[in-house]
């Protein structure tokens, strides 16, 4: 995480590559393709469809390129669902830095969203959600961390005990290409957080390229274990120069949130590696 800088509402704002916007384009047409369905619990006997985001940052950025600025990830999930006429019931907010969580806190609640802000790590404020939220809802969950270390397996753990909840998980490409060789080498590193038990699965005598796919498919093994199947169609988000920075990836139970998912990435799959 950078230097936070003066945001054009008076609060506090970061900088972000062009790449965000195509990232958010990508969360917004599956919250507005999937309304429909959201609706169905608003107005249902659960009255809950929420939409969480563990890694929220302060709600608002500004270009690097051009100077743009842009709602974060919270505040466009918020706007387009109201839109949609399906608003969120609930939006759940942390982020381990106080700053850029209360940052976002004041912007929807200056929106008037009905935030719920949850502090500490990301790996705790899912473990604490899980005990307090609706379990008969429908929920939507945005895991858009800095690192790879920072997706912490037991965020989808705790999250997948939900039953309706779809996770949108954004998966470091840049860590695994760069940081390789220090991944494996030592304890404690970014792929014990990501993908644990990794070291009894991954064959470190292989070329590179194969030992970064082992890691990611042995992932989404975990994933798939905990019932929550991670979609075929990956989305390769990259850098100006086409430079790999991340996967954006769909997890969940029901086959419509996977066909939503498909729908919103119409693009065409893009290669792993």
């Amino acid at each position: 995480m950078g230097a936070l800088i003066n945001g054009d509402d008076g609060l506090p704002a970061e900088e972000v590559g062009t790449w965000a916007k195509e990232k958010h384009d990508r969360l917004r047409r599956y919250l507005d393709i999937s309304r429909a369905a959201r609706n169905k619990f608003l107005t249902g006997a659960a009255r809950s469809a929420t939409f969480i985001d563990l890694f929220c940052g302060p709600g608002r950025a500004q270009v690097k390129e051009t100077g743009e600025w842009i709602d974060g990830s919270a505040v466009a999930a918020w706007k387009i669902s109201q839109n949609g006429g399906a608003p969120f019931s609930d939006i759940y907010v942390a982020d381990i830095d106080d700053d850029r969580r209360k940052a976002t806190v004041e912007r929807l609640n200056r929106l008037k969203a009905p935030v719920r802000e949850l502090s500490g790590s990301a790996a705790d404020a899912a473990a604490e959600l899980a005990g307090v939220i609706n379990r008969y809802g429908l929920h939507f969950a945005f895991i858009d961390p800095f690192s790879l270390g920072a997706l912490d397996f037991r965020i989808i753990q705790s999250l997948a005990t939900l039953k309706r909840i779809d996770m949108l998980i954004h998966v470091s490409a840049m860590d695994l290409q760069r940081n390789l060789g220090i991944n494996l080498g030592q304890d404690g590193s970014a792929f014990d957080s990501f993908a644990p038990g990794w070291r009894e699965k991954v064959d470190l005598a292989r070329p590179q390229q194969a030992i970064r796919q082992q890691v990611v498919e042995y992932w989404r093994d975990l994933v798939a274990g905990l019932g929550k199947k991670p979609s075929t169609r990956m989305e390769l988000i990259t850098g100006n120069t086409g430079q790999r920075l991340y996967w954006l990836l769909l997890a969940a139970e029901n086959e419509l949130a996977h066909k939503f998912w498909s729908v919103a990435t119409d693009n065409g799959q893009r290669s792993l590696f």
